[in-house]
């Protein structure tokens, strides 16, 4: 089969298994092995003189192994395992179940809300009003459709599952030593540079994308506006598309680690009022453009 008669059948299946708790409760995922493997380098290497040296030694090491690894299952007879590998490492069903579990965790309590969030979110949560809870969970579900799907998607439809393995540990990197703080702020670097670079195309496909499950075409000289406010050079065009479609105002002033900032809204002129509709609107935005996604890799597939 081709790349793209596989992602096909691994977004369908990916939709309709989600992640299995059964399967996951006596095998480890491969996104925690990812984890580790970044985790193990970061104790052993990330100390003394030459940090950013060091950094770039792991980066490259880590996106090596997981090259040669996808290169040795891919050359395995059948497309079996190709398949169950791009199943298992997209991430859109469990991205719309958490992001609708925000919503209804709202409708109980602010309480609730905090504790839901704080499970897809790195900021801090503990002052959350319903409306900080509700942009907190739309620009997540944004950004990690881009993270989780879209650019996943592409870069097995680039270069099948050598192309899979290698952007899911470079993300993974990035989401773990990516971080100017002053422990990652040399080790991590370039792990985040490779993530800005393997996501540059992904997150301008994935703003596309969304505004045009909306039957909208993207404004872009707004957009690009609207996206640069970001910190990250990509994460903020999801963000911005999808704020567009909600007609809600994302990102603006928040914490992280116990430290305020005070950060530019995005899409301003839209609703800053929201709460749990708002929510189960992005949830609804996410499946409209995961169907979009599905028609091209089928017309892909096709051709």
């Amino acid at each position: 089969m081709s790349h793209a008669t596989i992602l096909l059948a691994a977004l369908f299946l990916d939709a309709l298994l989600g992640e299995p708790k059964w399967i996951w409760d006596r095998l480890t995922h491969p996104a925690i092995l990812m984890g580790r493997a970044v985790g193990g380098l970061d104790a052993w290497l990330n100390k003394g003189r030459n940090k950013r040296l060091k950094g770039v030694f792991a980066t490259a090491l880590l996106s090596g192994v997981a090259l040669v690894i996808g290169m040795l299952l891919a050359a395995l007879p059948g497309d079996v395992i190709e398949l169950i590998a791009a199943t298992i490492l997209l991430a859109h069903r469990s991205l719309a179940d958490h992001v609708r579990a925000v919503a209804k965790a709202v409708r109980i309590s602010t309480a609730e809300g905090r504790k839901a969030v704080a499970r897809i979110v790195g900021r801090d949560t503990g002052e959350m009003t319903d409306n900080a809870i509700a942009r907190a969970t739309i620009e997540s579900g944004a950004e990690n459709f881009s993270d989780g799907v879209i650019a996943p998607a592409f870069w097995f439809l680039v270069a099948g599952l050598p192309g899979l393995l290698t952007y899911k540990i470079i993300n993974t990197a990035d989401s773990m030593i990516g971080y100017k703080t002053p422990r990652h702020a040399e080790f991590g670097w370039a792990a985040a540079r490779l993530d800005d670079l393997v996501n540059w195309i992904p997150a301008r496909l994935t703003a596309l994308l969304i505004a045009l499950a909306h039957f909208h075409w993207p404004d872009w000289r707004n957009l690009r506006a609207d996206a640069r406010k970001h910190r990250s050079p990509n994460a903020g065009w999801p963000e911005a598309a999808m704020a567009g479609v909600l007609d809600v105002a994302l990102a603006g002033p928040r914490s992280y680690h116990g430290t305020a900032q005070e950060l530019p809204f995005v899409n301003p002129k839209g609703r800053h009022t929201i709460a749990a509709n708002e929510i189960d609107a992005c949830v609804w935005a996410l499946w409209r453009s995961w169907v979009l996604t599905i028609g091209l890799v089928l017309l892909l597939a096709v051709a």
